[in-house]
């Protein structure tokens, strides 16, 4: 799971140990941790999350690591605008052309919708090319952040899902080799 692996990089990023347990969906302890029965979920004694960009927000905030969240709101608020955007509009471009070509998953078998999530896409990833060529290093700035690990796995799913025709986005290609020697995304 793109989510599981956002909160296991983070991890690497801080240095932080964790004991990683593989629950499947009709899993009751999976249920009683998080009403929609999915993953990620950590649990720290009584803390209970679940929602990987929360995660991510949370143990980044809880280890003190501004250069990765930062506290001021405007650098804060760039961060999480794009770690939402991955969430919402990249995440909802790329799923039915992933379900259709990846999983091979049963129910999306539409030559049409494939075409159009395949375009879509490619739409979100033009912005974000356009994005990284005006900042020249990561999506929210000059820095590396939380914004970096959440984007960085969807630019790496679109790299390896197969299309019928993929663009070529310079500022993207130059991003994930900037990123591939990072611990945390190898």
């Amino acid at each position: 799971s793109i989510n599981v692996r956002k909160v296991l990089w983070l991890c690497t990023e801080l240095d932080q140990p964790f004991e990683l347990k593989v629950l499947e969906s009709g899993d009751p302890i999976l249920h009683a941790l998080n009403p929609n029965a999915q993953v990620p979920v950590i649990q720290e004694g009584e803390v209970v999350l679940w929602e990987s960009n929360t995660i991510c927000r949370y143990l980044a905030g809880r280890a003190g690591r501004c250069d990765l969240l930062p506290t001021e709101p405007e650098p804060r608020a760039r961060v999480e605008q794009w770690m939402d955007w991955q969430a919402t509009d990249l995440n909802s471009a790329w799923r039915y052309v992933f379900m259709a070509r990846v999983r091979q998953h049963p129910d999306y078998k539409d030559e049409g919708a494939i075409a159009r999530s395949e375009r879509e896409w490619n739409s979100k990833m033009d912005i974000l090319d356009r994005q990284l060529r005006k900042t020249g290093a990561f999506v929210a700035g000059a820095q590396f952040s939380l914004a970096d690990i959440v984007i960085a796995l969807s630019v790496n799913r679109w790299r390896l899902t197969p299309q019928d025709k993929r663009p070529v986005f310079p500022a993207v290609a130059a991003y994930s080799e900037r990123l591939a020697d990072r611990e945390g995304f190898q």
